[in-house]
């Protein structure tokens, strides 16, 4: 029998005897009152919040490829930007749905930007960078950049 199941444990889950800690209590209470804020807010997760693209990264030896799922996105709303070693993916989606019947006019839509960032290996060739747009993927190739090189520098004593 697993020794856990035999503490009684409270409405939040945690143990029902007292804390040694005398914070714990404070500290329970803070968590119980957050989470009640929060509750009922939307998420900001990419599951839930559908403007912000789902992105895969993959590396080979000789360059890193980064892919973007843009669906109903076209080449004219995307900005795809490289400054400090940073790849910013930018955009914007306009999407509207429009029904008309005999007993109803049904008009939906749907507006966002957009935003995601990843950083680049230190020594990237900005000029470079290749990047394509098909089908609502966005797929941009970063070659990597030379292995920096060390070089063993001689002591010579003074004169």
């Amino acid at each position: 029998m697993n020794m856990k199941s035999l503490i009684p444990v409270g409405q939040d889950r945690s143990p029902g005897r007292p804390a040694a800690n005398p914070f714990s209590a404070l500290q329970q209470e803070i968590d119980r009152l957050f989470d009640g804020f929060t509750r009922g807010l939307p998420s900001f997760s990419s599951a839930s919040y559908p403007l912000v693209p789902n992105m895969d990264v993959a590396g080979t030896d000789k360059e890193i490829e980064i892919t973007a799922d843009l669906p109903g996105l076209e080449e004219k709303d995307i900005q795809l930007n490289a400054a400090d070693n940073l790849l910013t993916i930018r955009g914007e989606k306009k999407n509207q749905r429009e029904e008309k019947d005999k007993d109803y006019h049904l008009v939906e839509r749907t507006y966002g930007s957009f935003m995601r960032t990843v950083q680049l290996p230190a020594g990237v060739n900005l000029d470079s960078i290749k990047a394509t747009i098909a089908n609502g993927v966005l797929k941009v190739t970063v070659p990597k950049p030379a292995p920096a090189q060390s070089k063993k520098i001689d002591i010579k004593t003074a004169a």
